[in-house]
């Protein structure tokens, strides 16, 4: 099926009244395939895809930094965990290494050099 055929559907709808101005816009949008206006990412999974490992807050590998600066806990409580977790079988530093290894390191901040005084 065409857009322009799709489009003409929409509109018949429109006019009988099944579809609300609302509702309209959004199914027109779609069809013409503006992103803008289409579902957001669900919030756990736009975090999973915030999470980097972190340059300033870090002991070891930065994974702790990272989890704390997407999920609000501290850095220490996350050690913690990581620690205890390690005590279980050693499936924490397990977590931890795999974190380590599978997460992207934070991007360096872009600062222009301060300027030479003579």
């Amino acid at each position: 099926m065409s857009i322009s055929n799709e489009l003409d559907k929409l509109d018949e709808l429109h006019r009988r009244g099944a579809l609300s101005d609302d509702e309209f816009a959004r199914a027109k949008a779609r069809v013409l395939g503006n992103a803008a206006t289409g579902p957001a990412a669900p919030p756990a999974l736009s975090a999973i895809n915030a999470l980097r490992r972190s340059r300033s807050d870090r002991w070891f590998g930065g994974v702790c930094g990272g989890l704390a600066q997407i999920t609000g806990l501290a850095a220490w409580a996350w050690r913690l965990i990581f620690a205890l977790l390690a005590l279980c079988a050693g499936s924490g530093v397990v977590a931890y290494v795999l974190l380590w290894v599978f997460v992207p390191e934070q991007e360096l901040q872009n600062t222009p050099p301060a300027p030479m005084q003579a």
